[in-house]
């Protein structure tokens, strides 16, 4: 239990990481619009004039990247298949730490002249194209715009969500708006990601960043920011405290099949005391001690479960590799954790063997030797 869930803390981390702790996203917010309230992303509040006054008016940024997605029928020769479409900008791979594995990103002179070219992510390419095809070259179609495929994507797998990061598209953000996905006004954004030059500029450049976009946006000083500001550490210290009561969920199951194990334990040595109560008198009639009888059936309490304990540390380990070769589940092997399992099981031998041991040693060794 604990190899599964520090393995899946691990596999958040490092998809945190893969975005940069130094990251900011910025996604519309809440709007009021003729005394309606609407939710978060209901109306477009940022534009790509945003994008470039950030990076142009705000130090200690060193690289901003804006784009546009939707749901959208991709279809190759004679396959197809639904993804997410991103129209976005050549900073994509840098901001994202995502390279091309095949071909080739598009450039700035792309996005100048919302050339008809595309990006594929791995699930898409696979999806679209047969093993030992040429995905770099070949075309594909987008609500009937023939677009050239130039790159493939690196694969990512899964998000923190859950979501597979390799199905997607990613277009030049001109051609998604132009020919591609539409938009009712020109300019605008879905969501902007802003780099800075080291994490502890975060803060800082944070709060230049509301302000210059309440300017921009006009909103008066009595009134909520149209728009919301996350931080790879904000979403990192949810995913830890998420962690935290996953690993005390799985404490607690584990500690009901220690207390559960214990019990049995228990009742073992309680039926073995019985059926021995004859042996007990009769070590005791020829000068075993009381202490001597409490030793022997804690000793036998002690071997049982560190017999036990090798084995479910075995299992352990074996279950937790097999989950991870089979169904590709993260899984960390904790040493600690392994020794505190071990431990444990000594723990509960003794714990749970002591009673049945004591009433052993406190056997009349006459009434013992008469006992049927």
């Amino acid at each position: 239990m604990v190899s599964l869930g520090q393995g899946a803390t691990a596999s958040v981390q490092a998809e945190i990481a893969s975005l940069g702790t130094n990251v900011l996203i910025i996604i519309p917010g809440t709007t009021t619009v003729g005394g309606v309230r609407g939710g978060l992303g209901t109306i477009s509040t940022l534009t790509v004039d945003d994008a470039e006054d950030i990076e142009k008016k705000i130090g200690s940024v060193s690289m901003v990247m804006y784009g546009s997605r939707s749901v959208l029928q991709v279809i190759g020769e004679n396959k197809n298949w639904s993804t997410v479409v991103l129209g976005t900008t050549p900073q994509f791979t840098d901001i994202r730490s995502w390279p091309i594995v095949q071909g080739n990103f598009f450039t700035q002179s792309d996005m100048e002249s919302a050339a008809k070219v595309a990006i594929l992510g791995k699930t898409v390419a696979q999806n679209l194209f047969e093993p030992g095809d040429e995905v770099v070259g070949s075309q594909i179609r987008i609500r009937n715009v023939p677009l050239r495929v130039i790159g493939v994507l690196a694969p990512k797998g899964q998000s923190i969500t859950g979501q597979d990061q390799d199905d997607l598209v990613l277009l030049p953000f001109t051609t998604a708006e132009r020919k591609v996905l539409g938009t009712k006004f020109l300019g605008t954004v879905g969501i902007i990601l802003v780099a800075t030059q080291t994490r502890h500029d975060i803060p800082a450049v944070v709060e230049d960043i509301k302000e210059l976009l309440r300017a921009r946006h006009h909103v008066q000083p009595s009134e909520d920011d149209d728009f919301t500001i996350r931080t790879m550490e904000d979403i990192a210290k949810t995913v830890a405290g998420t962690s935290r009561t996953m690993m005390f969920m799985l404490m607690g199951i584990a500690s009901i099949s220690l207390v559960v194990g214990g019990i049995g334990i228990m009742n073992i040595l309680l039926v073995s005391v019985t059926e021995r109560t004859k042996e007990i008198g009769l070590r005791m009639a020829v000068g075993a001690k009381r202490i001597h009888i409490l030793l022997q059936f804690l000793i036998e309490a002690i071997i049982m479960t560190t017999i036990g304990g090798i084995i479910g540390v075995g299992a352990g380990i074996g279950i937790s590799l097999l989950l991870t070769k089979l169904i590709g589940w993260p899984t960390i092997i904790s040493m600690p954790a392994v020794a505190a399992a071990f431990f444990f099981s000594l723990v509960v031998g003794i714990f749970f063997g002591l009673y049945p041991a004591n009433k052993a040693s406190k056997l009349n060794p006459i009434e013992a030797l008469h006992y049927e």
